[in-house]
């Protein structure tokens, strides 16, 4: 008979080593009753907009309208993120997240939402995710340092997707039991949560980073965009994460938009349905990140066998009418999905040196969500005109060869990233730094998932 574990073993256990911080443990328990409420909203309000309007397309619109401020503003959002106080930054874009949830909660308790109303307010809201997404992603390393952020990051990950099994089941019973409107009140009220968490962190358990100076121009703004820039495309393990991220949100992480035509009109299971169908999609996403979290080695190419998976599954969904076997292929979309971005997450934290960070990270949340304008109206557009399944198993069929191509691509740099894990553990063991690593050591286990692996897709405005 196996022993049961100490209690020290158990306090040492490596899957959780990132809430030993206790300004990560205030995150994390914030993100954990917040994210369930962005879930919620997710759901209520593309059923929402199908109740509206009865028509696919306006739920790209909508996407357009969220995402597209990401597309364009997102890298200026990743200066903002490197020059101003991070903290004190997600504590205004948090408190401008939820009023605009409050002011949706108003219009439709009151029967006067109109379509008009939401993208307004998807607008509004993704000009606040410009800047809190690369911040939030810049951030994780001030809380944990640079020897846990992987497993902050997977972490992340696994609250993300836990809140996405439970926040899309309640709202389809919410949506099903009482009023849609009730999905946006509880998403405005669990912005506390994440807002009082930033509110108590101490300042000076965070990291220091490189200051960088406040640009004084247009000049000096356009300068730190380009530095930003040229390191994403001078650099490999970074270029190859963003460059599959990107290409695989635009054809095949849309199906946001188009799943709830999906359970309404070819599934036919109704707004309850079409919350468990994404429920399984979290719960996928939620094993492979916890895999990742409390794994001991990294599979840098699980960046495209993730994105190659994902399109299996959604030509799958997209030529089944068993709702059986769309919640299986729903699962394989949230585990590639998630394989797929937490991997490609870490490569590029572990990577990146800090004076660059917030910029880096803006690369590769303007492509992650910017990518979902393009991929949402895309996706809206031709289900509108040949059908959901249509555009669902042409999503699928773009992710699957992008897929298979990042992982060719992977193949042929594999020695970089061997390399690199190498360096990093051998800084390590002598206490030092690997060489464009950034500042602060990093422990044998971090350095391995830095060969290749990273947080929660985009959207949330967490």
């Amino acid at each position: 008979m196996t022993a049961a574990p100490s209690l020290a073993a158990i306090r040492g256990f490596r899957g959780w080593r990132a809430l030993r911080h206790r300004n990560y443990r205030l995150f994390f328990a914030g993100q954990l009753i917040s994210l369930i409420g962005t879930w919620m909203q997710s759901v209520a309000q593309g059923w929402l907009v199908l109740q509206l309007t009865g028509n696919p397309f306006y739920l790209g619109l909508v996407a357009v309208a969220q995402f597209g401020p990401v597309l364009i503003l997102g890298l200026f959002g990743g200066i903002i993120a490197d020059v101003l106080p991070r903290r004190t930054t997600l504590i205004v874009t948090q408190t401008i997240a939820m009023l605009l949830a409050f002011v949706l909660f108003a219009l439709t308790a009151t029967q006067t939402v109109q379509v008009g109303h939401i993208i307004v307010l998807a607008l509004l809201l993704g000009c606040v995710n410009a800047v809190d997404m690369p911040t939030r992603q810049s951030f994780a390393v001030e809380m944990v340092g640079r020897e846990d952020i992987g497993n902050a990051v997977a972490l992340n990950s696994a609250v993300f997707n836990g809140a996405r099994v439970v926040g899309p089941a309640i709202a389809g019973l919410t949506i099903g039991a009482t009023d849609i409107s009730v999905a946006f009140l509880v998403n405005g009220l669990s912005f506390i949560a994440v807002i009082v968490g930033y509110l108590r962190m101490d300042d000076q358990r965070l990291a220091t980073r490189p200051r960088v100076a406040r640009p004084d121009g247009v000049g000096a703004v356009v300068e730190n965009l380009r530095e930003g820039l040229a390191y994403v495309a001078s650099t490999p393990l970074v270029l190859l994460p963003i460059v599959v991220i990107g290409l695989v949100s635009t054809f095949g992480m849309n199906f946001g938009v188009v799943i709830p035509a999906l359970a309404r009109d070819v599934l036919r299971v109704g707004a309850t349905g079409y919350g468990f169908l994404m429920a399984a999609t979290g719960v996928g996403s939620l094993l492979v990140a916890l895999t990742i979290a409390f794994g001991r080695h990294s599979r840098p190419a699980l960046i495209g066998l993730g994105g190659a998976a994902l399109g299996v599954a959604e030509i799958v969904t997209a030529t089944t009418g068993s709702f059986a076997i769309a919640l299986v292929a729903m699962f394989v979309v949230g585990v590639g999905g998630i394989g797929m971005a937490a991997t490609a997450n870490t490569t590029i934290q572990l990577t990146v040196p800090d004076h660059l960070r917030g910029r880096v990270m803006s690369v590769y949340t303007t492509v992650f969500a910017g990518s979902t304008p393009i991929g949402g109206l895309m996706a809206g557009a031709v289900a509108a005109s040949f059908g959901v399944p249509i555009s669902i198993a042409l999503g699928g069929l773009g992710s699957l060869v992008v897929g298979l191509l990042g992982f060719a691509w992977y193949r042929r740099i594999r020695p970089q990233f061997e390399a690199a894990a190498a360096a990093r553990s051998a800084a390590a063991r002598r206490g030092e730094v690997a060489p464009g690593a950034g500042s602060g050591p990093v422990s044998g286990s971090a350095a391995e998932l830095g060969a290749g692996l990273p947080d929660q897709p985009a959207g949330a405005g967490r």
